[in-house]
């Protein structure tokens, strides 16, 4: 039996596309733009405000961390009242992975996901769009940990640096997302924190372990030791959809990387649970919008990298 987050990273391609330090003193406020990716920051020293759309502005200190997901435009600042300048154009990211501005009273680092396109929705829509863990929970002790060898990194120009910064940066997301179950329980987390809970994790776990039965909602019940009616509601509530809609759409979630991968129509049909290319044709459209041999024609396009 695997957890939730090991099966989504089974079909995710996840790599940190680039890590980047960033220290201010003075007076600042930058605002970035808006990007369909994955980003996590974290505030090494000092503090600063966080300003989203739709959102009272966010005090950081050091030692807190956030994840932004398909993330929406933002301002870094350590005044939320100054108007914000360009966060992009005002420093040479083409050219390094630090950036700095009237002084080191204040440091984050931050660092941005690219996914092959072909599961990116599977984990954006997973998630909140801000997810925040504070330094004085017990999962920053372990962001810690990981956040200053990240650091160290960043700032070396040793052999071999990239490719430790990526792997420390795969570490960091699962733990931040580990962290947020923690904080908030499953109640913000999407079917990802919805997997921590005893019984719907174990309904969850079932259908992923074996995803060419056909499940009922009685039977998944019974698996979560549950009453239909009462394991429904709980389903509905913490993932946001039914049992068996939550099926279907992780069922085109491997038949669609099954045929990314050039298995036949008819194999994967089987291995998902249906027993006519025509009926699984149906689902996949259903899901995907496009029956499988028309959807490879159209190109799916990676986030585009982002430095902070």
């Amino acid at each position: 039996m695997t957890d939730a987050l090991s099966d989504l990273f089974s079909f995710l391609d996840v790599r940190s596309a680039r890590c980047t330090r960033f220290e201010a003193g003075g007076k600042w406020a930058f605002r970035f733009p808006a990007k369909p990716a994955l980003k996590f920051a974290a505030v090494l020293c000092g503090e600063c405000w966080i300003m989203l759309p739709g959102r009272s502005p966010q005090k950081l200190v050091a030692g807190d961390t956030f994840l932004l997901a398909e993330a929406p435009p933002y301002v870094l600042a350590n005044d939320p009242n100054l108007n914000p300048r360009d966060g992009l154009a005002s420093f040479d990211w083409a050219h390094s992975d630090i950036a700095r501005h009237g002084g080191g009273e204040t440091a984050l680092m931050a660092g941005s996901f690219v996914f092959e396109a072909l599961h990116v929705r599977l984990l954006l829509d997973a998630l909140p769009s801000f997810m925040l863990i504070p330094a004085k929970d017990r999962a920053a002790d372990v962001l810690r940990g990981v956040l200053e060898i990240l650091d160290r990194e960043i700032r070396s120009e040793r052999i071999g640096a990239s490719v430790v910064t990526r792997r420390l940066a795969e570490i960091l997301l699962v733990q931040v997302l580990r962290g947020n179950d923690t904080q908030h329980g499953n109640a913000e987390s999407g079917w990802i924190g919805a997997a921590a809970d005893p019984k719907i994790g174990a309904a969850l776990s079932a259908m992923h372990s074996d995803i060419a039965h056909r499940w009922t909602v009685e039977e998944l019940a019974r698996r979560a030791g549950m009453s239909r009616s009462a394991f429904a509601l709980a389903f509905k509530t913490k993932v946001g959809t039914s049992p068996l809609d939550h099926l279907l759409r992780w069922r085109m979630q491997v038949a669609r990387a099954a045929l990314r991968r050039g298995e036949t129509i008819t194999s994967v049909a089987a291995r998902t649970g249906y027993a006519s290319e025509c009926a699984f044709g149906n689902a996949f459209k259903r899901v995907h919008g496009k029956p499988p041999k028309r959807y490879w024609s159209v190109s799916e396009a990676a986030p585009e990298i982002s430095p902070i």
